[in-house]
């Protein structure tokens, strides 16, 4: 049984900065892309981040150039930094493991309040 536990989410003021954190534990292929979605009050769940199993990465445009997806397969381990962060990103952030052949898997998700 697959299981995604995020971390790291808090209260932080604007231009700070935040470090989300996405262990997975069981049995896990390597070849999964992980992911970083979120949810803001009000609106739909949207993908803010991808990294693939070679290490190419993706961002929404409106993150881009302040937050950064990485990964440590030896630790099962995705990371999600989040510099100058903006009351917009607030948020539930989920992670998820996404396959194309295999079965998904997603975290529980964990918030994060920015404030002015």
């Amino acid at each position: 049984q697959v299981q995604l536990v995020e971390s790291g989410g808090g209260l932080v003021q604007a231009g700070g900065s935040l470090r989300l954190s996405c262990a997975a534990s069981g049995r896990i292929s390597s070849t999964y892309s992980m992911r970083w979605y979120r949810q803001r009050p009000g609106k739909q769940r949207e993908l803010v981040a991808g990294i693939t199993s070679g290490g190419t990465t993706n961002y929404a445009d409106s993150v881009k150039g302040r937050f950064t997806i990485s990964r440590d397969n030896a630790k099962n381990t995705v990371y999600l930094q989040m510099n100058s962060l903006k009351p917009e990103d607030t948020a539930v952030y989920y992670c998820a493991m996404v396959h194309t052949t295999l079965r998904n898997y997603w975290g529980q998700g964990t918030q994060v309040t920015v404030f002015r």
